[in-house]
């Protein structure tokens, strides 16, 4: 099972989405070596060998909550190596496109398709915490708990500072609720109304004189309760004056911190990294193609996803020199994973010689050099 599941998530890390491929990933020498075992003499596993694995042996409720949580637990062995002191968690919501009679399809308005609507926490380190696929058609912020809950209970073990952000479709009082009872700073934008707007009228006047060519930005703070929650929250607006625009770009963000206005804005700001992350898991890994028919089996599908993603982007932030710590896992994944090479096999051991036209020889060095540093040092007997 080892191997399968070894196969399984290179595979989905070198940019291979679907079963389909095994059959010629099996046969790969650098995916043999990768399987272990039986398979570096002879073969990986077929596609039927993996399809089996997938909606069979995966699928089951235990191993589903078991995937869940894999994710999780890998990055509590990158933290022990590289403690964090505090961690900020990026809630959002995405689309997969499905076809045909697939289970839990449906069409959403919003993303005007038929879709899965899958849900991703992330970290500011961008890892991915963790992920639940669901319907298509329910609410951008159904089952947050079952995504966040989880998280925030293992880093409650390891006493790390949490912080929370989300945009305005996790306005909700239950989650305030919650985010004050673990002492966890959040900050969430909340949509505009007709009293809030009245708390910065002064800021809505078009200011005096001839309009600049350059953006004027405004903030304000204020306490504000809203008639479903138990009570005043702070509530920070920041006003934007664009060149050759009538009107200003108003944004509100509800928030238990306590900085200044303008910074409490680019805190909030800084959540489109998330949204990026979830653009590099489409485009480098895949993580759209959920092909199989039944819901379960794709949610399994997007678990692996998840995983391999990981792999990469603890590549990224482990094991990249600074000189390219910058490349996208789709550049990872075309130099330093989905690359061809040369294999020599001799009797005890296999060289895979690569061209030095994708990594040049010191940068693969300094790679290796580094990877080789994650390794548990080995005492020394006394």
């Amino acid at each position: 099972m080892t191997g399968l599941f070894r196969q399984s998530t290179f595979g989905h890390l070198g940019g291979y989405e679907d079963v389909n491929d095994a059959d010629r990933l099996g046969r790969d020498p650098a995916m043999r070596w990768i399987v272990g075992g039986h398979a570096v003499a002879k073969q990986a596993a077929s596609a039927s060998q993996m399809g089996r694995f997938e909606t069979e042996f995966l699928a089951s409720d235990d191993n589903i909550a078991v995937l869940a949580d894999l994710s999780g637990a890998w990055i509590n062995q990158v933290h022990e190596r590289h403690p964090p002191k505090d961690m900020i968690l990026d809630l959002d919501s995405s689309v997969s496109p499905t076809h045909g009679e697939q289970e839990g399809t449906a069409y959403n308005g919003h993303f005007g398709c038929t879709c899965y609507h899958p849900l991703f926490l992330f970290n500011h380190l961008g890892a991915l915490e963790r992920c639940s696929l669901r319907p298509g058609n329910v609410h951008s912020a159904e089952g947050w708990r079952d995504v966040l809950e989880p998280v925030v209970k293992r880093y409650k073990k390891r006493k790390i500072r949490l912080y929370f952000r989300g945009d305005a479709a996790f306005a909700s009082p239950d989650l305030y609720e919650y985010l004050e009872a673990e002492s966890i700073l959040y900050a969430i934008r909340i949509k505009a109304n007709k009293v809030l707007q009245e708390h910065i009228a002064h800021l809505l006047r078009r200011p005096v004189g001839r309009p600049p060519k350059r953006v004027q930005r405004f903030h304000a703070s204020f306490s504000y309760r809203a008639g479903s929650w138990d009570k005043k929250r702070r509530v920070v607006a920041k006003v934007e004056w664009h060149p050759g625009e009538l009107y200003p770009r108003v944004g509100f963000i509800v928030t238990n911190l306590s900085r200044p206005a303008e910074r409490v804005v680019i805190f909030y700001n800084q959540r489109g990294t998330a949204e990026q992350w979830i653009k590099e898991g489409k485009n480098a890994i895949k993580w759209t193609r959920l092909s199989c028919r039944k819901f379960r089996n794709n949610a399994v599908r997007l678990q692996l996803h998840a995983l391999a993603y990981n792999l990469a982007n603890f590549m990224r932030t482990l094991a990249l020199p600074k000189e390219v710590e910058h490349w996208s896992l789709t550049t990872i994944r075309e130099k330093l994973v989905k690359i061809g090479a040369k294999v020599v096999a001799h009797g005890r051991y296999v060289t895979f010689q690569m061209a030095e036209v994708a990594v040049p020889r010191d940068l693969f060095r300094k790679i290796l050099r580094l990877i080789d540093q994650l390794r548990r040092p080995v005492l020394a007997r006394a």
